[in-house]
């Protein structure tokens, strides 16, 4: 290429930087960079975290790890985790339908989980499921620091589409009052349809379903405005430290098999 024709674009670059900054400093940070600390350190970025945690945050409460663990991707890498906008939203819904189990799909490091623990009711339960065994181990240690035992929050190592048809013989799982799916949005609706499928949803149980909109899940969003099984209702957020950056949350309601 030559050099006025590369000329000629510079304002086109220019233009796609500036207006696509955010996203591209969310790529900088999240795949360049923590693969670079990644290697340099040889601990994986929620391991980094979880030794943050352990030297800052008090051991026996919850609040005081999710705040500790915002501080951490706020001013050192970026987590990629709920955040606390959407966090109010989930802790609210929890504290609002006092669901007996919660099932949760993409535990990751363990944010959310620490979310539904506090808000559940007296003699609530939460099965939380992650897929890779080394993050399973950094969010197993710190829901034990946050002071919840096994009995309350279990937490299962396997992929989604293996664990779901296990939970009613091998955990005991009849029924999920309330489900929040936060792991791979192209997993949404595979997952949403084996719970169907396997009769784990009661009537009135809530589906949530983070990042619906960024990176998005319009397969899942369709099937559930169209199957005539759900109200939906989309909660409008951002990523966290990424106001920029337009995300949403779909709650569900299933109305039964129909």
């Amino acid at each position: 290429m030559s050099p006025a024709i590369a000329l000629a674009f510079l304002p086109l670059v220019v233009t796609l930087l500036v207006r696509y900054r955010h996203y591209f400093r969310l790529l900088v940070g999240t795949v360049l960079l923590r693969s670079l600390r990644d290697c340099l350190s040889g601990l994986r970025i929620e391991e980094r975290a979880f030794s943050y945690v352990l030297t800052h945050a008090l051991p026996g409460d919850p609040g005081h790890v999710l705040t500790t663990l915002d501080h951490w991707s706020s001013h050192y890498e970026y987590l990629s985790h709920m955040g606390p906008v959407k966090g109010q939203i989930l802790m609210r819904l929890v504290e609002e339908k006092a669901p007996a189990c919660v099932l949760e799909l993409g535990t990751y490091c363990g944010y959310s989980t620490l979310l539904i623990a506090q808000a559940l009711p007296p003699g609530g339960r939460l099965l939380t499921v992650e897929r890779d065994p080394r993050t399973a181990t950094v969010a197993e240690k710190l829901i034990r620091l946050a002071g919840f035992d096994e009995h309350m929050v279990e937490l299962i190592v396997g992929s989604s589409e293996e664990v779901i048809p296990c939970l009613r013989t091998q955990y005991q799982l009849s029924r999920a009052d309330l489900v929040l799916l936060i792991h791979r949005p192209r997993c949404y609706l595979r997952d949403l349809q084996l719970l169907e499928a396997h009769a784990l949803l009661p009537a009135g149980a809530t589906v949530l379903a983070d990042h619906v909109l960024f990176p998005g899940a319009p397969r899942f969003l369709q099937y559930a405005k169209s199957c005539g099984r759900y109200r939906c209702r989309l909660h409008h957020t951002s990523l966290p430290d990424f106001p920029a950056i337009k995300d949403g949350i779909a709650q569900l309601t299933y109305a039964g098999p129909g």
